[in-house]
């Protein structure tokens, strides 16, 4: 970090181009040339080649979007004198013609953006691909000293390293307002992050208004009616994503982390014993139980349908055993089946069980470390979510999984709740999902990975700032080239891009000393 403390603040000079974050795979920028955007001229538009048109609400939304982050800050007086000579048009051309459908892991995101002095054109393949490139092409714009816009001759050939870009938000142990949730999403647009993993619920509260089973979040959230996600969030959550070429990935972590179905669903939950007597506490799901089956399959047929991604996140960590092993029917049980002591096997019949009810609605499942670890059979599909990292280097759970054949996410070193001071970011920069011990077919398993933020210790009070920029790091360890290293120049551009955070309306905590043009202001 020593290199970095004479880096005070990167300050943009006129006629330099604008940072990018992240990086793109390959960004030619000239120092000559180029087009001026007027506010009072110019457009998005799409080019007569493209296989989509207006209509296309994803790409109608974006065009109005990013043209108001463009010129949210432009100086009218000076746009009136320039806008003769300003480039009127971004055309964007589509080759794939689907515009209502939802991104997927296997979705292409690949994008070209070329300006000259004579056409600004952006293609891609899908959408979502250009969704990528506008966001780019907003980067890029860079404000003169007399308030118009420029932007220089450039081009650029981008596609994300790996596929699955995702960002964990607890809103179990805090609840978070919708309002909250969708600012984070336009954030992590801005990052190109492509997964809200939303971890729902959890001991603490369940705030998921389930249609089926009410009294889950009417006994189970802090507050039935303050402090719950009704349907109509939950649809405005996944349409705001979605938009924003977005997928939503729920994640329902059973039988441990349970507390707060057990009031809303009587029965469910593994009742604990002193000796013969019970205590009136308890525990993780009870396994052992047909009523147990019958619940979940009904549970997630609503789940199965409520979320269109192919994905549900079962969970599956840190179970406590110690209430099962306390039970005397579940004694019992462990008999019957020849389980002997070993509780991590009625674990693993839990969840292989749980995992036949999913992919009984035609989805699949991430689940968390220890259920590999566990030895349940999975599915082919199946995508193992490495997280621990003081049980052992994650290193070797990432050659572990790969070598067994699965694909894995890597979070362990990203656990943004995890706080220091000074700049905590370089460390989560730095991180190369691929450093294991591993054949390149293992190291093709590596779809991605996640940054987490718990929610024990945050809240709509900290939550943005706590995760931005920093979360940033993560985004460009997953999208960038595996080249892309030099940290004097990622934090240039990262202390560029915190402040266009900031002129979007994003409090994102500063990297070091210094200030930008436009400085957060809450009134």
């Amino acid at each position: 970090m020593a290199e970095l403390r004479g880096v005070l603040v990167f300050l943009l000079s006129v006629g330099a181009a604008a940072a990018v974050w992240p990086q793109p795979q390959f960004l030619s920028v000239a120092t000559e040339g180029g087009c001026r955007l007027s506010a009072r001229r110019f457009r998005f538009a799409y080019a007569d080649s493209s296989a989509v048109g207006p209509g296309c609400d994803v790409l109608d939304q974006a065009f109005r979007r990013y043209w108001a982050l463009l010129f949210s800050v432009a100086r009218n007086d000076s746009e009136t004198a320039r806008s003769e000579d300003a480039c009127s048009e971004l055309l964007v051309s589509v080759t794939k013609p689907e515009c209502d459908g939802y991104p997927s892991l296997d979705t292409p995101e690949n994008y070209k953006l070329t300006v000259s002095d004579e056409q600004m054109l952006l293609t891609a393949y899908t959408v979502w691909g250009a969704l990528r490139g506008l966001e780019t092409f907003s980067q890029l714009a860079w404000r003169n000293d007399d308030g118009t816009f420029c932007i220089n001759k450039t081009d650029v050939v981008d596609f994300p390293r790996f596929p699955h870009r995702g960002l964990l938000l607890d809103t179990s142990r805090h609840y978070l307002p919708l309002k909250a949730i969708l600012e984070t999403l336009d954030a992590m647009a801005y990052n190109k992050l492509n997964v809200f993993h939303w971890h729902i619920v959890d001991d603490p509260s369940f705030p998921y208004e389930s249609i089926m089973f009410p009294d889950l979040s009417w006994k189970g959230a802090y507050h039935p009616a303050t402090h719950v996600y009704t349907v109509s969030d939950v649809k405005t959550v996944i349409e705001h994503a979605r938009l924003r070429g977005i997928r939503v990935i729920p994640e329902f972590d059973t039988p441990g982390h349970t507390q707060s179905w057990g009031p809303g669903t009587p029965g469910l939950l593994t009742p604990c014993y002193a000796g013969l007597s019970p205590t009136g506490s308890y525990g993780p799901v009870n396994p052992i139980l047909n009523a147990t089956y019958q619940f979940m399959a009904k549970f997630f047929a609503e789940v199965s349908a409520v979320f269109p991604d192919f994905y549900i996140h079962l969970g599956g960590d840190e179970v406590d055993f110690s209430c099962w092993k306390s039970n005397p029917e579940i004694q019992t049980f462990m008999q019957k089946m020849g389980f002997g002591q070993d509780y991590a096997k009625l674990e693993s019949f839990y969840i292989q069980r749980l995992m036949d009810i999913v992919s009984a609605y035609v989805k699949s499942y991430v689940v968390w470390q220890e259920v590999f670890d566990n030895g349940v059979k999975l599915k082919p599909d199946t995508l193992i979510h490495v997280w621990k990292e003081n049980a052992g280097p994650y290193q070797e759970e990432m050659a572990c999984v790969t070598k067994a054949g699965y694909r894995a996410l890597l979070s362990a070193p990203w656990y943004l709740n995890h706080i220091s001071y000074g700049q905590d970011w370089l460390a989560v920069y730095q991180v190369e999902p691929l450093a294991f011990e591993g054949s390149a077919e293992q190291k093709a398993l590596v779809i991605g990975g996640e940054a987490c933020m718990w929610g024990e210790y945050v809240d709509v009070t900290n939550l943005t700032p706590r995760l931005w920029p920093r979360a940033g790091a993560v985004a460009e360890r997953l999208w960038s080239n595996q080249t892309v290293r030099n940290l004097e120049d990622a934090y240039m551009r990262l202390v560029d891009f915190r402040c266009v955070l900031l002129r979007r309306g994003i409090r994102a905590e500063p990297l070091f000393t210094g200030y930008c043009d436009y400085e957060y202001t809450a009134f």
